[in-house]
This record gives C-alpha cells, structure tokens and sequence, in this order.
C-alpha cells in the first residue's frame, strides 16, 4: 500500500460517508495446509488475530446504507414543534452521523459544519468529565460545561454505552424529561435511566426489552411521536372530566348545604343527588375522556413538571361556571314563585301564584308551603324545576368542557366523538323519563313540568355556554393561584422540558 493508494481509498471512505455510507473493507488471504495460522478459527486472546494482521489482498470497499424509512424526517419536524429536542446517538462516525442527521432532520446545513453540534463520543465523555458519585447519585463531573455544550448538541458519533449514559445523566441532572430509543444490549443501561425507555420491538434483544418501559412493534420512530400525541391526549382527558367534575361538586354542595340551612327542605334531594353523581362520575368518564387525539396536539410545548394538574385556565372555568349556577339555582328557589310560569290552575296557591316551592314563607311572610299540600300534590313542582334546571346546566357545560385551553369553537370534531354525542342525548332523556314520570321515587312533582317550564330550563342550561364564552375573555392572572399552566406561558415550558 503506497501513500497516493491509502490517500486515494481515504477520499473513497470519506466520500462515502458525507452521502451516509457506511464502509466495509472486504480483503483475502491465501492459507496453505499446515501453514501457521491454519487453525485460525480458534479462539484467541487478540483483538486482532494473527493471521488478520499482515499478508491480506484488498478487494473492495463496499457502501452501505440504513434506508432512512420515508415518514421519519416529517416525524422529526413534528416532535420538534412538539418541543421535544432530537439528539443522535450512533456508533456511525462522525461523518456518517452528520449525513444522516441532515436527512433526518435533527441536523440542519449551517450546523454541519459547528462543532458543537457533533462530537466524538469519547471526546464528549472526557470533556464532561465522566460520571462521579454525590450524595449517593450519579452526576456529571463537570455539570458546568455539560449546560454550556447540551443546548447545541445534536448529534454523538462513534459512541460506547457509558457516553449514552452519561449523556441521559446530564439531561436528568438539568431537570429535562428524558426519552431514550434502543435495540441492542449496550442500550440497556440508557434505556433504564431514562423517563421513558423505547425498545425496537423487532430488532430489540431480551436485555432491551427488559429494560424499557414501552415496546416500539413496528421499528419506526413515527410510532414514538404518535406515543407523545396520545400521552398528551389522555392528559387531556383526564383535565377534561376533573374540571367538569370539580365544577358539579363545588355547585353541588353550595347549592344543597346553604338551601337546605334556610328554606324548609333541600333544594337536592339524596335520590336526586345520586343521578347528578351518576352523571358527574361514570357518564362524564365516558363522554370526557373518550376523546381522540388531533394533531394540534402537538403545535404546543410540554407539560412542565411543576404544573399542576388543575390549571389556572381550568381553576379559572370551574369556579366561574359554580358561582353562576349557584346564583341562578338561587334565584328559582328564593324567587322562582315570581319567574317560573305555572299553566295548571289547580297547582297555584293563591294568593301568591306559588308552586309548593322549599321556602316556608314568601317575601311578604305569607305561608307558601304546607304538609298538606304536599301529601295531596306530592313534591314540590318549584323544587322540581330547579332539580331539572340545574341538570341542565350540566349538561350543556359538559359540552364546553371538552376544551380546556380557552378555544372557542367548543363544538370542533364533536360529531367523531360517537361515545360523547350518544352518553349526552342519554343523559338528557334520562333527565325527561325522570322529571315526568319519576314521582315519588326521584322526588319530583307527579305532573313533571310543563313545555313552559322545559323551555326554561333548557335556556337556563344555555347560559353555561354563554358564561364559559365570557370566561374565555378573563385574564388567567385573576384566577386564583392553584396552579400553574405550561401551556400559558410558552417561553418557561420550552426553556425548561425539552
């Protein structure tokens, strides 16, 4: 091998990798019969052995590619948008590496050629300084500069487990979340560090497998995206049925605690409350957290670790919604012998047009209420409004409760939703089987409500839409400080959970 050759298969090697290529040397040598090195399949100690050492016939140098799967740049750009920051880590050299990180997108032109953005594996561990032990954790030895080099670095060449390692450490160590990808026993260490281990589920060895926490069945980095799309999903829902839940509890026990403290009976009754539970808990559950997940999903930045689950928005909306329907319910029950028009003359109580309400007196101190009406008309037809009103009012808030990040349009995607669409056309007959025909057992007036009183009601229950539209128009700032939202505030979440 002259200079000018090696010079010439140099350029060859290098050429290949820039279009990420990886090359394989392909050589022979001649062995004769009881030649030394005959037993040349034996194990030996050596790296190298013997007969591989000198005396070998180059025949080529071959090229060969990883096809990079056609949907796999996209999902780069999209995880990206997602605020998830993609970094590379690859036993490829480096050259290699940058051209693969180019076609994937992790790299772009004008980092090629920035040495912050790739480094040798073994460069990047000895500059960190390795690993050292404080306080019984893993660190990064020299935690200073691994926060100065992080931010830049995409892409780790020619890299051994203990730099992956190290690595995954450091990102820990800042407070970032950490999702790592593997298919060989080397990844092992990494994947079990991370938040979240990805293990090839095809390609994956047993010692992969076991050491992640989610199996990847197809190979194809898509499905990692797809898995951060969902993970988002089921986080929104669950803050979906919290705050519609939340909402019914806090009216709930304001309504029944302070109407049963000054009328002469409970707004609520026990039987009543437990159909509001029914819907506030398996119906909602079934409506709320059903939704499927859009691709918006993944136009905002994480979740940050300090937020909590109920956000400011949300705070915002279930206090809001509660105090309007508590004021509402107040009104029909204090006043509703005044505002809910009666249409059968043999219900009204004369002189003041009262249908049986919970109050003993109206506001002149006449009597409104007697056990003897009750037990000739059964219950109270006012307290049977206000039972279906506040229903009402459930369910229309239920609507605006599948957004919780103050979009407006309340109502987008609603008709894909079939689980949603059919639990709440359940709920509303329910509410009209139970009202008219329930009698005795739900505690409702044995005439039900007139179309009248429905009518009523079901504008009563519109107004949820037109005051969550107003709370919309609230700045989040005057909610109270329950909790904190990423989502809100941009700048802190991208900074802070890539």
């Amino acid at each position: 091998m002259t200079d000018e050759m090696n010079q010439h298969l140099d350029f060859i090697i290098h050429e290949y990798a820039k279009n990420a290529l990886r090359t394989i040397c392909l050589a022979y040598k001649d062995l004769m019969p009881g030649e030394n090195g005959a037993n040349h399949d034996e194990p030996q100690n050596e790296e190298v052995k013997g007969v591989e050492k000198s005396g070998l016939t180059l025949i080529c140098i071959f090229g060969i590619m990883d096809i990079i799967r056609p949907e796999v740049p996209g999902a780069v750009k999209k995880i990206n948008r997602a605020g998830v920051t993609v970094r590379m880590v690859t036993g490829d050299n480096i050259v290699t590496a940058r051209a693969i990180a180019v076609q994937c997108n992790i790299l772009t032109e004008e980092q090629l050629n920035d040495d912050r953005c790739c480094m040798e594996g073994s460069v990047f561990y000895e500059k960190m300084g390795g690993l050292v032990k404080r306080n019984d954790r893993e660190e990064v030895g020299n935690f200073k500069l691994f926060k100065e080099v992080i931010p830049h670095m995409k892409v780790m060449a020619r890299s051994r487990p203990e730099d992956k390692y190290l690595m995954v450490t450091g990102l820990r160590q800042m407070g970032h979340t950490v999702a790592v990808t593997g298919d060989g026993t080397n990844d092992a260490p990494a994947l079990k560090k991370a938040d979240v281990g990805f293990a090839m589920g095809k390609t994956g060895t047993d010692v992969c497998k076991e050491a992640a926490d989610i199996l990847i069945t197809d190979d194809n980095f898509y499905s990692i995206v797809k898995a951060c799309m969902w993970g988002r999903n089921v986080f929104d829902n669950i803050k979906r049925f919290l705050q519609f839940q939340l909402t019914v509890n806090v009216a709930a026990c304001i309504v029944t605690f302070i109407g049963a403290s000054i009328g002469k009976e409970a707004p609520l009754q026990p039987i009543q409350l437990l159909w509001v539970n029914l819907i506030m808990d398996s119906l909602a559950s079934l409506a709320l957290a059903t939704e499927l997940p859009k691709p918006d999903l993944l136009e905002r930045p994480p979740q940050n670790r300090a937020d909590y689950i109920v956000s400011r928005k949300m705070t915002k909306h279930i206090l809001g919604q509660a105090i309007w329907q508590c004021i509402v319910l107040f009104t029909f029950l204090f006043a509703g012998e005044y505002l809910v028009p009666e249409t059968k003359p043999e219900l009204i109580y004369e002189p003041t047009g009262n249908t049986f309400p919970g109050r003993a007196d109206d506001w002149e101190g006449n009597p409104l209420w007697t056990k003897e009406m009750t037990t000739e008309y059964g219950a109270s037809r006012h307290l049977t409004f206000i039972f279906s009103a506040f229903v009402m009012m459930q369910i229309f808030n239920m609507l605006c409760c599948r957004k919780i990040h103050d979009e407006w349009n309340f109502l987008e995607s609603l008709h894909t939703n079939y689980i949603f669409i059919g639990v709440w056309i359940v709920i509303i007959i329910g509410q009209i089987l139970i009202t008219q025909f329930g009698g005795t057992v739900f505690v409702v007036s044995k005439y039900g409500l007139d179309s009248t009183q429905w009518g009523l009601a079901f504008i009563v229950g519109l107004s949820s839409i037109f005051v969550n539209a107003l709370l919309k128009l609230v700045p989040d700032w005057m909610s109270p400080k329950l909790g904190q939202d990423s989502v809100d505030d941009e700048r802190k979440a991208r900074g802070a959970n890539k």
